[in-house]
């Protein structure tokens, strides 16, 4: 009997930086394969920003051909007009998922949190040193919103997706 082998993309939605980490899971075994950042600039026009995110999600489905993709949910933030806008920066990322027809999970950054370090009070240099342990690498991974964006992937890998 061969254990399948299951390729998830994370995505922790920003405007600025939309994080994005790519694992694949074994059984038990975890493997880390790519993580970066979709990064726009404050310069460019709204909507082209919105579409630069859209796309850099597609070529990442297009690429890894993820089983499944996670992504992190809005919580609270201070100023409105942010979570506006990265509300839109994750509809956009979503848009492009559903076009490729690929099953999403969505998780709270507390249940990011809980799952990868058990406390969901954890910092991002907690999540980040508990990434870099779980996935055998060598260093933190880079930018924060990859680091944060393997986290997602790593939770969804620890959920059974049967219950969710």
């Amino acid at each position: 009997m061969s254990i399948k082998k299951t390729i998830i993309l994370g995505i922790d939605p920003g405007l600025a930086d939309t994080g994005y980490g790519v694992l694949s899971k074994t059984g038990s075994r975890l493997q880390f394969i790519a993580c970066g950042s979709i990064q726009t600039s404050a310069r460019e026009i709204f909507s082209k920003r919105l579409e630069k995110i859209y796309r850099a999600v597609e070529e990442l489905i297009r690429k890894y051909q993820p089983d499944l993709v996670a992504v992190e949910k809005l919580y609270f933030a201070k100023n409105v007009k942010t979570a506006l806008d990265v509300g839109q920066a994750r509809g956009v990322a979503l848009l492009a998922i559903c076009r490729w027809h690929k099953p999403i999970l969505e998780f709270t950054p507390l249940q990011v949190k809980q799952s990868v370090t058990g406390s969901g009070a954890a910092v991002k240099r907690q999540v980040g040193l508990m990434v870099k342990t779980l996935l055998g690498l060598k260093t933190v991974p880079s930018p924060d919103d990859a680091a944060d964006a393997l986290a997602v992937a790593l939770t969804a890998a620890f959920t059974n997706s049967r219950l969710v």
